[in-house]
């Protein structure tokens, strides 16, 4: 199979570490022009460096900006106002009692996990469907359809998701411009090794441990390990190619098995 996103520009919001700069590494080499973003020039300066390094002969933007911010995205549409496939991946997530998440928490969840993404999709879409073409995904989470107990608000911003990801494909239909979500399972990414060896031996082996992990602890994952981080841009790379050209509207799972249930 190969995917050739040359003479593409692409735009993967929060993509200065985890999976966004994972994702940004798999369109730099499938050829497309990539704009990094992050809210510190000194990270996104490095994840630059890093993908340089990675992909010598990368086409490589940096937007330093807010992009949750209307400011942040009204900017990013001026400055890049050609973008052809657009990853929605910023996002924030943590631990709170579900009692006790205020309601400026609940706004802030959905101020960062939603309405950014939908304001940026307000802002390119319409161009691309004017070229009749493009790609716009949508960073979900197994928790979209899976609420987890200890960070519902996360839980339910991730459902709204895969709302605004149907409800714009039905926007775009016809136009030749795809939307999709993808539901990412547990992913190892910066900080999560940390937690692992909170709940199992931290004299075991990394492989061995994040194993021991999933098998306590997130059983009814079928992957039985954590999923990297390029494993997740391997679907992105091929939802933002012209080889899914027919998959729109779709939650596409990337989760190791985790959802336990035949349909998302």
């Amino acid at each position: 199979m190969q995917i050739d996103l040359g003479g593409k520009t692409a735009l993967v919001s929060g993509s200065s570490q985890g999976i966004g700069a994972a994702i940004a590494e798999g369109l730099a080499r499938a050829g497309a022009t990539v704009i990094l973003n992050g809210r510190n020039s000194r990270s996104v300066t490095r994840a630059a460096e890093t993908l340089t390094r990675a992909v010598p002969d990368a086409d490589i933007k940096k937007f330093v900006a807010d992009i949750a911010t209307e400011k942040g995205a009204l900017t990013a549409a001026e400055r890049y106002p050609d973008v052809d496939i657009l990853i929605n991946n910023l996002g924030i997530f943590g631990a709170t009692t579900a009692l006790e998440i205020s309601d400026e928490e609940w706004r802030r969840y959905f101020e960062v996990n939603v309405l950014a993404a939908v304001r940026l999709t307000r802002l390119y879409l319409p161009g691309m469907m004017a070229r009749g073409w493009g790609r716009i995904q949508y960073i979900g989470s197994d928790s979209a359809v899976v609420t987890p107990a200890e960070m519902i608000h996360y839980g339910v911003s991730k459902t709204a998701l895969l709302g605004v990801s149907r409800g714009f494909a039905k926007a775009a239909a016809g136009s030749g411009v795809t939307v999709n979500s993808v539901l990412a399972g547990p992913t190892h990414t910066g900080g999560v090794e940390d937690f692992v060896y909170e709940l199992v031996d931290p004299a075991l082996p990394w492989d061995e441990a994040q194993r021991e992990f999933m098998r306590v602890h997130r059983p009814q994952s079928l992957l039985q390990r954590l999923i990297e981080p390029a494993e997740i841009a391997n679907m992105v790379v091929y939802l933002s190619s012209p080889l899914a050209s027919a998959t729109t509207g779709a939650a596409v799972r990337v989760d190791g098995g985790y959802i336990d249930s035949i349909l998302p």
